[in-house]
């Protein structure tokens, strides 16, 4: 064996002694990239139906003109999983009425965004 060899042996033998263990033969062996890890979970998102390609932004945007100025400015959309649209109301008051008009409100948004996108409004109080 030659002296560079021999060096390379003992200083491997040395270091997987002091490490406990021997030198890995792929340090890259089961590293994975991060694309790989979001790839799979927008898979699976879509796969749930979760991602149904709406997004809070565009609901946002439309809310105003579906629900007028009066009840924009004490409900706001919340976010949209799963088809349930969460709409936050100022006050139980406000609540009451929007529970009043929950299927004109509902057929109103079902009918600018889709009505496979959203299939129910929830409200909460915030």
């Amino acid at each position: 064996m030659s002296k560079p060899a021999e060096l390379r042996r003992i200083r491997e033998e040395i270091l997987g002694e002091w490490r406990g263990c021997d030198e890995p033969k792929d340090v890259n062996a089961g590293v994975h990239l991060a694309q790989e890890f979001v790839a799979a979970i927008l898979r699976s998102l879509r796969a749930s139906g979760a991602a149904d390609g709406l997004d809070e932004v565009a609901v946002r945007t439309v809310w105003k003109e579906l629900a007028g100025e009066f009840i924009a400015r004490h409900a706001e959309p919340v976010s949209v999983k799963g088809g349930h649209l969460v709409l936050r109301v100022t006050q139980p008051a406000m609540r009451f009425h929007l529970e009043q008009m929950k299927p004109l409100l509902l057929e109103r948004i079902q009918q600018q965004l889709g009505s496979d996108r959203i299939r129910s409004v929830k409200f909460a109080l915030g």
